[in-house]
């Protein structure tokens, strides 16, 4: 695939790539872990604030694997794991950049479970909401929908079908 100097190039730019992808993940791990508490906390500025960063974190993630895949491509490997892979085998064959590898996926699987964690927390909001909101509108069984006149419509309007 290329000479010895191009397999220390690239994995040079992989580990680089690998430890600006660790420090996301761990900003983001914090992030997540803040978010928990500004979600429990139900301060909107707070919250609305935690999402607009974790949108920059995911797009740096983002940026970053892409970045990666084109290492891969650039060197005639797939842009999957599996061309990663060979192209570690390739560039890093005494495996000096495993451990950061395995940092990333473990920081990676750490960072999806907090956001689980969170996705709950806003689930079980978004039920009380609803609760309360079927409070304030009892004997409603269906779900609250409005018209075209920005009211709910009345389950028996048959006679207005024709307008538009």
């Amino acid at each position: 695939m290329g000479t010895g100097l191009d397999a220390d190039a690239c994995r040079d730019h992989l580990g680089i790539l690998l430890t600006e992808e660790i420090e996301a993940l761990r900003e983001l791990e914090d992030l997540l872990n803040r978010e928990y508490d500004v979600l429990g906390a139900k301060n909107v500025a707070a919250i609305e604030r935690t999402a607009l960063i974790r949108q920059q974190k995911m797009g740096d993630l983002a940026r970053t694997e892409e970045q990666r895949r084109q290492l891969c491509t650039l060197h005639g490997y797939t842009p999957d794991w599996i061309g990663l892979e060979s192209l570690m085998q390739w560039c890093d064959p005494e495996g000096t950049l495993l451990s950061r590898v395995r940092e990333c996926a473990r920081r990676a699987t750490r960072c999806r479970d907090l956001n689980n964690k969170n996705g709950t927390l806003v689930a079980a909001r978004l039920k009380q909401v609803e609760g309360l909101l079927a409070a304030l509108t009892p004997g409603r069984a269906e779900p609250v929908t409005y018209g075209p006149k920005g009211s709910t419509p009345n389950v028996n309007r048959s006679h207005e079908w024709g307008r538009a």
